[in-house]
């Protein structure tokens, strides 16, 4: 059976919040209905079936969100699901500014947290771009032309250490900056660390 009870943790989070605590609120009772686990992760009120992740309550500047873990694997029979930034492979939101807006979506909201549960009782996974499929930067291979150590040690890193770079030395516009990101973090590529190591 699972334990839906209220976790202390979220009710310490929801007294503190000032922009979306009603939203906040609503969201929470509407997943507890689902009987759920509430749980405290990533500093967030998170929601589990058997210790496994279905859905996360989280708070923008525009909007507040039910993030589902394995989002990309829902049917989204209405229509809602939102996939944050280009290379967000697995979550998906679903975005409200108004305690009301959830109210009128209770019966959806409580059917994608159904399917995401069925979703994690079927064992389905999301098939992840490999690393090899992300683009390396122009400027990256550059480097990686100009020092074959840098390269070599680039490719003993870790698939996630190695995605985490490709993703970060992409993300500015100008070339300039991407230069600089590479330029700042070639010795610790050297060293065989990762980008938040």
């Amino acid at each position: 059976m699972t334990n839906n009870k209220m976790n202390p943790k979220v009710d310490e989070y929801l007294n503190k919040s000032n922009k979306w605590k009603f939203e906040y609120e609503k969201l929470r009772d509407i997943v507890l209905d689902c009987e759920l686990t509430e749980e405290f992760k990533w500093m967030h009120p998170c929601y589990t079936f058997e210790k496994k992740n279905i859905v996360l309550i989280h708070g923008f500047k525009e909007y507040c969100a039910l993030l589902f873990h394995k989002g990309a694997l829902l049917q989204d029979a209405s229509g809602i699901l939102i996939q944050q930034t280009e290379n967000v492979q697995a979550a998906r939101q679903i975005r409200f500014t108004t305690v009301q807006e959830i109210v009128e979506m209770e019966t959806i909201l409580k059917a994608y947290i159904n399917e995401a549960v069925e979703v994690e009782k079927s064992g389905l996974e999301v098939n992840f771009k490999k690393t090899i499929e992300f683009i390396i930067p122009v400027e990256l291979q550059s480097k990686f032309d100009e020092f074959h150590a840098l390269k070599l040690a680039f490719e003993a890193l870790t698939p996630g250490r190695q995605r985490a770079y490709i993703l970060y030395f992409t993300q500015p516009k100008q070339s300039k900056t991407r230069e600089s990101r590479i330029e700042k973090y070639m010795q610790q590529i050297l060293n065989g660390k990762g980008l938040k190591d």
